[in-house]
């Protein structure tokens, strides 16, 4: 259990890395060198963007959970 979820762990913090650095910004950022900088300049908001925030909050809240699950396991030895 504990091997599990420090793998999910490991892999929702490289996700949630990739998609925070995918994420448009101030001038510009990744998210540009894949088309996403051309509609951006079109239109306020993008599907691309709006699906993007999606996806980082759901492997933060993966990820949030996989570190209160491994709290909980070392403090009570579930």
């Amino acid at each position: 259990m504990v091997l599990t979820l420090q793998i999910i762990l490991v892999f929702a913090a490289v996700l949630m890395s990739i998609f925070v650095l995918l994420h448009k910004g101030k001038g510009g950022g990744l998210s540009s060198l894949f088309g996403g900088g051309v509609q951006a300049n079109l239109s306020g908001s993008t599907v691309v963007e709006k699906n993007l925030d999606r996806y980082t909050i759901v492997m933060c809240v993966i990820w949030i959970a996989c570190i209160i699950g491994l709290n909980l396991i070392q403090s009570y030895g579930l």
